[in-house]
């Protein structure tokens, strides 16, 4: 089991006074999450002026490796990041520096094509699924199985609901014979209970900034490296 760090997502600048969003920020700000204990990053590379870009992959990739030597970097490949599947497309082509994974949300009409591309160019395959719906979708692509892995990734805001959502991405997945490893993740309000969930059945989980920015006892977080060392913490509590 393993903590990945989430270090920025999509959060606006006003999120949190510590939200990385320079390629220099982030470097920094994933080397005190390594510290802390996660085991891989997520991060959304960032323009000079703040927004999303896949253009911004290669530098920020770059200077993060160097920060946090020989741990797994991944990014994102959201439709809503270009907004424009032929310049996603185009960007993706176009990386130099290649991130160990990148994840696709297969609720994004273009999924199975980014799928491809990514496999195309030797990057794994995070496949993110956030509803029943994109489970089944998962399951019926024939390449399914060439996966580095699969996000249950659930941004529900009831608990129940996002529970009774989880386990049901699970069962299409279970039905199906997959065999991929399981990242398990909530968002704000479900977070730290995902991380119980997730050490339950022996998932790997993520945490950081991204995902929200309390502790499990309602405080807000100095940062995301005590994020991380909070789930490390239930993590190696439990493996004792």
């Amino acid at each position: 089991m393993i903590v990945q760090a989430c270090i920025n997502g999509a959060r606006p600048r006003d999120f949190h006074a510590k939200l990385p969003l320079t390629a220099e920020a982030m470097a920094g700000d994933a080397a005190a999450c390594v510290a802390a204990g996660a085991a891989e990053l997520h991060i959304h590379p960032r323009s000079i002026d703040g927004r999303e870009s896949l253009a911004a992959v290669n530098a920020t990739v770059l200077a993060v490796r160097q920060a946090c030597p020989g741990t797994l970097v991944g990014v994102s490949t959201g439709a809503w990041i270009e907004n424009d599947v032929e310049r996603t497309r185009a960007a993706i082509a176009g990386w130099r520096e290649l991130p160990d994974y990148a994840s696709v949300n297969l609720s994004e009409a273009d999924a199975p094509g980014v799928m491809e591309l990514l496999r195309q160019r030797g990057v794994g395959i995070e496949a993110g699924l956030a509803t029943v719906a994109d489970a089944e979708r998962f399951v019926s692509l024939a390449d399914h199985d060439r996966v580095l892995r699969i996000l249950i990734e659930i941004d529900i805001q009831d608990l129940s609901a996002a529970l009774d959502e989880a386990h049901g991405i699970a069962a299409v997945l279970e039905r199906a014979g997959v065999r991929r490893p399981i990242l398990l993740h909530g968002v704000d309000v479900t977070v730290w209970p995902f991380v119980e969930l997730a050490h339950q059945k022996r998932w790997p989980t993520r945490v950081g900034l991204e995902d929200g920015k309390m502790l499990a006892d309602g405080t807000m977080a100095k940062d995301n490296a005590a994020i991380v060392a909070a789930a490390v913490a239930i993590f190696r509590g439990a493996a004792g």
